[in-house]
């Protein structure tokens, strides 16, 4: 039964914030956005109805204390709490909270967010729905005895994962035997003290491989699926760059892997905006299921692009009860669209983080261009948080016309004051291999970082 919002609060900041707080505008639902003490002068604060400050800049004291928020929305008459990507996006607690508060959570059930944020438990789902995994341990391991004996079964490299994994902590790829103890000992130090839970699963490594990722939409009956998107260009296993559709998925496969994306969405139940995120063997075209993100991604801009659906409000509307009001068969994938996250880092210096003034920012425009930023000049870029700062998304009638009008924006785009990737990105577009979509999760690393 439809369940009308009207006052939402927003429990993220940056980007984000803003468009959700865009989405709720459109929709004629009130706003209430919490902020930190270093976020008081956010374009988010300055565009909701209402805003809370919820604590001091460290996200441990603010974005993170779901009690404090919660209690924000009590007071503030808010009916839904949207949580946007990390912070508390995929906290079931949270979600639970919500839940005996009579606050909606605009997300999956606490249930299945707990079900599917336990990577190993995730991976056994995949398994009973069908969906290929990559070969590995059955669950997690007990010990680098059984780390040990599961990587001697699968042959070397292997990759160790945190179960409570996320953005690549707590992962180690292994080359040889005699790393695995090591390797197995650091993973589970980072992953305790990232997600307080130290258990590690075991999978075979695959090389060459492309990042697949396929955004789904569930109103708990209708399951959709609104194509992939190809997040191979990384960095440490942070995407830097996506595009959809896929440079190298032909339909056939196109069809299988995102009819098994909804496959295992129908297994575990489903409900809310959220992404299988796959591996993808190029040269035979078998994917293997890697995790799911029960949230909106980063990169949803350019299945939104493609589809023509925007993700954001659908994810309101379930949650408010609403049926999604398209078949699959309506669904189709026009053109092509290419995102890159400009962060406030330093390419020639690791990536560094640059905090600081903006002292002036020119948005680029025209025709297929769209910008989802939180800066203005004279904003200043905290230290305490994510460095991303703008996400610019190109669309073009094709991948070409879709790189050319990307050069174009990313060349009319100004951010000064603080290092950006800018340079990065430019000089990506520029690489033929990139252009031909000849390109794997290691690209950046082993072609591009040692000349910058």
């Amino acid at each position: 039964m439809a369940k009308p919002f009207k006052r939402v609060l927003v429990a993220n900041r940056g980007e984000i914030a803003v468009r959700i707080l865009r989405a709720c505008r459109e929709l004629g639902l009130e706003t209430v956005q919490i902020y930190s003490e270093a976020d008081s002068d956010s374009l988010a604060v300055r565009l909701a109805d209402r805003a809370v400050c919820i604590g001091p800049p460290r996200s441990s004291q603010s974005y993170l204390n779901a009690e404090f928020i919660v209690s924000a929305a009590l007071m503030h008459g808010a009916d839904a709490i949207h949580p946007g990507y990390g912070f508390l996006s995929e906290n079931a607690h949270f979600a639970r909270l919500c839940e005996k508060e009579e606050i909606t959570f605009i997300g999956p059930s606490a249930d299945v967010i707990s079900l599917m944020g336990d990577k190993a438990m995730a991976r056994r789902m995949a398994d009973e729905a069908g969906v290929p995994t990559t070969p590995g341990s059955a669950g997690t391991v007990s010990g680098v005895a059984e780390a040990r004996e599961v990587a001697a079964r699968l042959g070397y490299p292997v990759i160790l994962k945190a179960a409570a994994g996320g953005g690549g902590r707590g992962m180690r790829i292994v080359h040889a035997e005699k790393d695995i103890e090591a390797e197995y000992l650091n993973a589970a130090r980072e992953a305790k003290a990232a997600f307080n839970d130290d258990a590690i699963y075991v999978e075979k490594y695959l090389t060459r491989i492309r990042h697949i990722e396929i955004q789904i939409l569930s109103d708990g009956q209708r399951v959709l699926h609104l194509g992939e998107r190809d997040c191979s260009i990384q960095r440490r296993n942070q995407k830097l760059l996506e595009e959809s559709p896929s440079p190298v998925l032909d339909d056939a496969v196109r069809a299988r892997i995102g009819e098994a994306a909804v496959r295992l969405c129908r297994h575990v139940g489903y409900t809310s905006a959220g992404t299988i995120e796959c591996i993808l063997d190029p040269t035979s075209g078998e994917f293997y299921f890697m995790e799911m993100n029960t949230r909106v991604q980063v990169e949803h801009p350019v299945s939104e692009l493609v589809t023509g659906i925007d993700i954001v409000k659908a994810q309101i509307g379930i949650a408010q009860g609403q049926p999604l009001a398209i078949e699959q068969s309506e669904i189709r994938l026009q053109g092509h669209a290419i995102e890159c996250r400009i962060n406030a880092e330093d390419p020639d210096n690791g990536f560094a983080p640059c905090p600081g003034a903006i002292a002036h920012f020119h948005m680029p425009g025209g025709p297929g261009i769209r910008v989802d930023s939180h800066l203005y000049s004279g904003y200043r870029v905290p230290p305490y948080y994510d460095s991303l700062l703008a996400k610019v998304v190109a669309w073009g009638h094709s991948r070409e016309e879709a790189l050319a009008r990307m050069r174009r924006a990313l060349w009319e785009m100004r951010v000064d004051g603080v290092k950006t990737t800018l340079p990065f990105h430019q000089k990506l577009l520029r690489d033929a291999r990139f252009q031909q979509g000849d390109v794997h999760t290691k690209f950046v690393e082993e072609n591009m970082l040692e000349a910058l």
